[in-house]
């Protein structure tokens, strides 16, 4: 009798430990799935599930059988062109994931969901680059990998997404957002960095280096929201920013940039927000700029300017410009003597310095015999820059913090 009982037992335990074993197998190998998009988005998702070693908010606790439209973080549509529901959204703002040895890479993930719309990664431990077949994802709008730990040069991957709006570092062929800050991006930004059709760029808090290229006149009609504050970029301002007829908010402070401020600024007439600050920017702030009706906040602080004009001490009194920190006579918090002295005794020239008083949205004669020729008449004239009503207010400077910490 006992022996019966011990037999029983042992079959019950066997057959209890098989059972666990095919219910593993089970969420290993789940069912039917409804087109080949959603078995291709399994696939992927569970491979990169395996390089997740911390998930302290268990997003990945979700990622259990075929139904992945149900999983934390990920969003899943009917794409017009295939009429199929497939993952067309990743939502990871503030997940915290980390890698195994300190690596999350992006590649074999991001580029491999095709049909995504939006990537939001703000606040995780993504490292290495940018993947290349990002850009070909043909519904691609928005991408967001600021505050994680990518390396290396400008992903200009993502300047080959045509329809991104929103590139936060700061896509595809139509991107919105394209935000990248709080990285470690090095190098020089790309000269073709106005071929993005971003609405709102954010590469703030990294270790960009050398100038602002002049392509950047080519988002004249897209670029709403620019943040290059916290780099390294050097050189002087070019004329071509003053192109920029749809910016509401452009900031450069804290970097080495220096030269004169372009009297072209005075054709941002959309710009509410301007920083200039902890540069090494000089001469006299044109008078023009003050004058932006939109304009709500303009900090010139920590450079070397040495004049302003008396609607400048306007905005002072109204708490608008802030101008500590300079070399102008008679205002209170103003560097040294000194410290002006050693600064100016330096020789300082920008190229092209003809270009620092063109005001491009001014059409008149002197202001075309000094411009080069590469300027031709569509971009000089009035018309081509009408004030519209004031954008909302930005959305650039609320990525610069971390999420979810």
């Amino acid at each position: 009798m006992v022996g019966t009982i011990s037999f029983c037992a042992s079959l019950l335990l066997a057959t209890l430990f098989l059972h666990l074993c095919f219910q593993q197998e089970v969420e290993a190998q789940p069912g039917p799935f409804i087109n080949n998009r959603l078995r291709n988005a399994f696939n992927v998702i569970q491979a990169f599930k395996r390089r997740i070693q911390s998930d302290p908010k268990n997003y990945t606790g979700t990622w259990v059988g075929n139904n992945v439209c149900k999983y934390k973080g990920f969003t899943c549509a009917v794409v017009p062109d295939l009429k199929k529901l497939t993952v067309i959204g990743v939502s990871f703002n503030g997940a915290l994931f980390g890698g195994f040895n300190n690596r999350l890479p992006l590649n074999g993930f991001i580029d491999r969901l095709e049909d995504l719309v939006f990537f939001h990664a703000n606040s995780n431990n993504f490292t290495g680059t940018v993947p290349r077949g990002t850009a070909r994802h043909r519904f691609f709008y928005e991408l967001d990998l600021s505050n994680n730990k990518l390396t290396g040069g400008f992903p200009n991957e993502t300047l080959g997404a045509t329809n991104l709006t929103f590139l936060n570092l700061s896509g595809s062929t139509h991107v919105d957002l394209l935000f990248l800050n709080n990285n470690n991006f090095q190098q020089r930004l790309p000269a073709n960095l106005g071929s993005t059709p971003a609405h709102y760029l954010t590469f703030a808090n990294n270790k960009f280096v050398g100038s602002i290229p002049r392509s950047i006149r080519q988002a004249r009609n897209t670029l709403y929201e620019v943040l290059f504050l916290g780099n390294r970029l050097s050189g002087c301002l070019p004329y071509e920013i003053g192109f920029l007829k749809q910016a509401t908010v452009f900031d450069v402070s804290s970097n080495i940039l220096t030269g004169p401020i372009p009297n072209s600024f005075a054709c941002l007439g959309k710009l509410e927000y301007l920083s200039l600050a902890t540069n090494q920017f000089y001469g006299r702030l044109p008078e023009a700029v003050c004058r932006l009706r939109n304009l709500e906040r303009f900090s010139a602080a920590n450079n070397y300017f040495s004049r302003i004009g008396p609607t400048f001490k306007a905005l002072i009194t109204k708490k608008i410009l802030d101008v500590r920190g300079n070399c102008i006579p008679g205002l209170p918090n103003q560097k040294t003597a000194a410290q002006c002295a050693a600064f100016f005794s330096i020789p300082r020239t920008c190229p092209r310095p003809r270009t620092l008083s063109i005001i491009p949205c001014r059409r008149s004669p002197s202001a075309l015999n000094e411009t080069n020729a590469d300027i031709n008449e569509e971009q000089l004239t009035t018309k081509a820059y009408n004030i519209q009503a004031p954008a909302e207010a930005p959305r650039t400077y609320a990525t610069l913090m971390p999420h979810g910490h």
